[in-house]
C-alpha cells in the first residue's frame, strides 16, 4: 500500500462521509450522519482501500476481482445497518429446496440512510458527471438481484426514481414531511 494511495482513499471516504451527514442532517437524522461508515477507518476496511484505490470506483469491487472475495465489504456490511445486506437472515417459513435466506423488513431511518448513501456514492465517484439521475440508474443495473425485503425495496425505488425526476432538494423535503414523520407517528402509536 502506497501512502499516496492510502491519503486518497482517506480524502475520498471522509468526503463521502460528509455528503452523507450532509444530507442526513437535511432530513433529521443527526445520529447517523455523524455515525455514518465509521467502520471504514478501522484497520480492516481502510488497508483494502488504500491498497485497491482507483478514485473511480469502490475499491471493494477491485478486491474482488483481484481475490475473489472483498474481504473488506464483509466487514463493513455487519457493521452498517443503511446496507440492506445487514439485514439478511434465514427464513423459518422456508421448506427443502426453497432459498433458506430473504431479506428482513428494514426500519426507515436506513432505508432513508441507504438512499442518502447511494447518492452520496454517486456524486463521490462521479464528480462533475454525476447528475439526479445516476444513482437510480445504479440501482436499476443491480435491481431484481437485490436480497431485500419487498417494502424496503420498494421505498428505496421510489425515493431513488424521484430523485431523478424531482431532484434532490424535492426529495429530502418528502423525506422529512412524509416519510420519516409518517414513520415516527406510527412508532409513538405502537
Amino acid at each position: 500500500m502506497s501512502l499516496k494511495k492510502a491519503f486518497l482513499h482517506f480524502k475520498t471516504i471522509t468526503h463521502h462521509r460528509h455528503l452523507v451527514m450532509k444530507g442526513c442532517f437535511k432530513v433529521g437524522l443527526y445520529r447517523q450522519g455523524l455515525l455514518h461508515d465509521l467502520s471504514k477507518y478501522s484497520w480492516t476496511e481502510f488497508r483494502v482501500g488504500a491498497k485497491y484505490y482507483q478514485g473511480t470506483r469502490s475499491p471493494n469491487n477491485a478486491e474482488r476481482e483481484a481475490t475473489g472475495l472483498s474481504t473488506a465489504w464483509l466487514h463493513h456490511k455487519g457493521r452498517n445497518k443503511h446496507h440492506y445486506e445487514y439485514w439478511i437472515d434465514y427464513n423459518v417459513d422456508s421448506k427443502p429446496g426453497e432459498y433458506p435466506l430473504i431479506g428482513m423488513k428494514m426500519p426507515v431511518k436506513y432505508v432513508v440512510e441507504m438512499f442518502i448513501d447511494r447518492i452520496s456514492a454517486s456524486k463521490n465517484y462521479l464528480g462533475d458527471k454525476y447528475t439526479d439521475d445516476a444513482a437510480y440508474k445504479y440501482y436499476l443495473k443491480g435491481h431484481g438481484h437485490y436480497l431485500i425485503h419487498p417494502e424496503s425495496d420498494a421505498l428505496l425505488s421510489k425515493l431513488l426514481k424521484m430523485n431523478a425526476e424531482k431532484g434532490e432538494e424535492a426529495t429530502f423535503a418528502y423525506i422529512r414531511e412524509f416519510v420519516l414523520k409518517k414513520h415516527k407517528k406510527h412508532q409513538s402509536i405502537s
